[in-house]
């Protein structure tokens, strides 16, 4: 791929195209989708520019490039991604982030009560991440109401947000910090 302009003044009357050809309007629920999935993308960018810890890099920027996989899958029609011999997300990555979960919650104490986000800067951005990516899964699953999209598009989201909340745990634990806990009482 070679961009050689980055404006094309195709989208000046509020459409854009799809990987396929095919012109939808900007405020489309598949473009909500995978426009939600590329803010997450650029969230987790911030976190990884927050002195995360080395542990948590290599992984963040993995799932970066699966962000763009899933922006992919999104982008192209089920019948497209057939036509033009492309996979979307896969089983295996799902999987992945399960095991990394199961992994971290060896080290991490059983959680007994609610934690608010915070503790390093890294970890707040990744609880942020965290609420992009669920808002990301409920425009797939409404997606997902109104037209095919990828089988595994609503598991990997769901399964993100979850591993992002056990990230920022674990960029807490992995620097020291404690998590902190919601006061009932206020």
């Amino acid at each position: 791929m070679r961009i050689t302009r980055v404006y094309t003044r195709s989208g000046d009357k509020g459409t854009t195209g799809l990987g396929g050809g095919q012109r939808v309007p900007k405020e489309s629920l598949r473009i909500k989708t995978y426009g939600t999935v590329d803010e997450l993308n650029s969230v987790i960018g911030v976190a990884l520019s927050c002195d995360l810890h080395p542990e948590l890099m290599p992984i963040l920027k993995n799932i970066q490039s699966e962000l763009f996989r899933l922006g992919s899958d999104l982008c192209l029609l089920e019948e497209d991604k057939i036509r033009f011999k492309l996979e979307g997300m896969l089983e295996r990555h799902v999987i992945h982030l399960e095991s990394l979960m199961d992994s971290w919650g060896e080290k991490l104490k059983p959680l007994e009560e609610f934690i608010l986000p915070g503790g390093t800067q890294a970890s707040a951005h990744l609880h942020v991440a965290r609420t992009v990516c669920r808002r990301a899964e409920r425009h797939a699953v409404a997606l997902s109401h109104q037209e095919e999209i990828g089988s595994f598009v609503v598991p990997y989201l769901n399964r993100l947000s979850d591993f992002l909340f056990v990230a920022a745990r674990m960029e807490n634990y992995l620097k020291g910090e404690a998590d902190l806990f919601w006061d009932k009482t206020r």
